[in-house]
């Protein structure tokens, strides 16, 4: 009789239960997901005048980019100098705790820049910053 019961055990197919493994694998996701980073984008490039005391400032949520030639662009989009107080309005409305960056570039005029820093502080937002390459 033991021959027979033997022979039952070591003819049985193994299994392997996946459902540990498959939840680790969720949980390892969730957290790649979790702590990754987005790095957000205004769509265009620009070439930055440089600063030696340009500090790097790590949570910005509106990036408002300024060209040479005077378009200005804002979520991968070219916008109309007057929609953006109301593009700015809407995107700190999502997020109150949010800052404004301009990405000026040294071709730049002046005074569009300065129109532009007023829409963004216009729209409630206190805390605008111009963007600079460090030296």
């Amino acid at each position: 009789m033991r021959n027979r019961h033997s022979r039952r055990q070591s003819g049985g197919i193994a299994e392997i239960n996946m459902t540990p493994l498959i939840d680790m694998v969720f949980i390892l996701l969730i957290f790649f997901i979790v702590t990754s980073s987005f790095v957000k984008e205004t769509g265009v490039d620009v070439n930055r005048p440089s600063a030696k005391t340009a500090v790097k400032k790590e949570r910005a949520n509106i990036l408002i980019s300024i060209r040479a030639n005077g378009e200005i662009w804002m979520d991968k989009r070219q916008i109309d100098r007057r929609a953006v107080r109301a593009n700015v309005e809407r995107m700190h409305a999502e997020n109150p705790e949010g800052s404004v960056i301009i990405l000026a570039d040294e071709e730049a005029k002046t005074g569009l820049l300065i129109e532009v820093m007023d829409q963004a502080r216009l729209a409630g937002v206190a805390n605008v910053s111009i963007a600079a390459e460090r030296d």
